[in-house]
This record gives C-alpha cells, structure tokens and sequence, in this order.
C-alpha cells in the first residue's frame, strides 16, 4: 500500500513537472526584429522573419536609434511603395513595443526618408497560439501538428512518470 502511494506520488510530480515545462513552450514570445541588431538598415528583414513564427500573444520589439523610426503600414500595396505617409501608426521612442493581436498580416517599415527603399521595412505574419511550427496560410498542416503536439505531450508524461518511478524504486532499494 506504501510503496503504491509512493509511485503515484512520483508520477504526480513528473506530469507537474512535465506540465510545467509545456507552459513555458505555449507562452507568449517577445521577438527583437532584427535579432542582435536591431531596427538597422544593414538587417536583411525578410530573413529575420522567415525564420520566426509569429503567434497571437506575443510582441514585436523595436531598438532603434533616434535616426530611425516605425511606421506602421496599412495594406500590402502601401508596404510594396514605401508609403510611409498614410501610416496607420508611426512610432519613434527608440524601444517600440507592438503587441500581436490577431491572425493576419501586419507591415511595418523606417518613416526616414529612403530607409524603406533600401529594405528597412518588415511584413509580420501572425498565426493563432496555438499553431506550431509554420506561419504559412495552409490551415491543413497547422491543425495536424497541433493534434500531433497533444498527443505526444500526454506520451511523454507517462514516460516521464515511468521514469520517475523507475528511479524513485533505484533509491529505495539503495537505501
């Protein structure tokens, strides 16, 4: 009876810990655009972007010096011509913090002259929190890596938990 309260006990505390561990994952993320160097016309953008996923929840993060500035741009036509003029929110504080509300698109480019034109403008595409992986519009695979996420998470808690009782029953034999 003792030693079956014991097991279920270190089971317990492997799903905690394990559950634990997944909330730190589905939190929301601040992405730096730009990465180490920031809001700079030396940036190559839409590198930076293909490689983020961008999720509802989290923010954008805008270090800049005061030779810079973010426009935020309402339409893709506007992001394609550089039309900073008609910018739906322009921002110049050197640490612009943008919170992702929504699923779609957001553009945003430098209000200086000629930075955008030189490639200092980024397009955001946000996803759902609860996709992972792909930013891309194809719901298909989003939905299918998001069932295969749930069930590998309930098959590593019972794995986690076995192994907290396999080594829960070393150290009582140890001991």
């Amino acid at each position: 009876m003792e030693n079956s309260a014991y097991n279920m006990t270190l089971m317990m505390v492997g799903c905690v810990g394990l559950l634990l561990m997944l909330s730190k994952q589905g939190s929301a993320e601040q992405h730096v655009v730009g990465g180490k160097q920031g809001w700079d016309e030396s940036t190559d953008f839409d590198s930076w972007a293909s490689g983020q996923t961008f999720k509802v929840g989290d923010t954008l993060v805008f270090k800049y010096s005061p030779m810079h500035s973010v426009a935020e741009l309402g339409s893709e036509s506007e992001y394609k011509k550089c039309d900073v003029g008609s910018a739906t929110n322009s921002m110049s504080d050197g640490n612009s913090v943008v919170k992702l509300t929504k699923e779609g698109t957001r553009y945003f480019a430098c209000g200086t002259a000629g930075h955008c034109d030189s490639g200092m403008k980024v397009k955001i595409t946000t996803v759902s929190a609860s996709s992972s992986g792909s930013s891309s519009s194809n719901a298909a695979p989003t939905s299918t890596s998001t069932s295969t996420s749930t069930s590998t998470s309930g098959a590593t808690c019972v794995s986690g938990s076995f192994a907290f009782m396999v080594v829960g029953s070393l150290i009582r034999l140890l001991f």
